[in-house]
């Protein structure tokens, strides 16, 4: 907890320090209002970029696929979002990098085939493992990435 109080402590005082650096170049109120637009700007292309891998990730599901890197990226866009919007110029390019597809999905496939991700769907819980690896309900990736659950089901109308 002390760790997590410095960091955030330390980009107070970063942030602090370049603001009062960019304002002392460009003055007052261009600084303040570069962050205006910056904020406005980050929250459209956050917008964006969540509706595209909310598409993806619908359509994952819809080929029986489970959405682990778009559920990753939707995480990572939320955190964009929010860094965005903290007013500073060192959070608003730490959220610029991370509505970039390209690096959100390195990132994404490398949390996600890091360690078991849970997901929950449709009811049934199922576990994606690393690709290769059997899983603890005893499902195997298959050949495209994805999870074969075995099991029955009864259709109740």
């Amino acid at each position: 907890m002390g760790k997590l109080l410095l960091l955030l402590v330390g980009l107070v005082v970063l942030e602090l320090t370049v603001m009062i650096e960019v304002g002392s170049v460009i003055g007052a109120l261009p600084t303040v209002g570069l962050l205006i637009l910056t904020a406005v700007l980050g929250s459209s292309l956050v917008r964006s970029e969540g509706i595209k891998t909310l598409f993806s990730a619908q359509q994952k599901m819809q080929q029986g696929e489970m959405p682990g890197r778009e559920v990753m990226g939707g995480i990572m866009l939320a955190l964009a979002g929010l860094l965005l919007i903290i007013p500073g110029f060192v959070t608003d390019f730490f959220g610029i990098l991370l509505l970039q597809p390209w690096l959100r999905n390195k990132l994404a496939d490398k949390l996600v085939g890091s360690s078991q991700f849970r997901m929950q769907m449709g009811g049934f819980q199922a576990q994606q493992p690393p690709f290769g690896a059997d899983s603890i309900d005893g499902s195997r990736q298959d050949h495209r990435g994805g999870t074969t659950i075995e099991g029955e089901f009864e259709r109740k109308e």
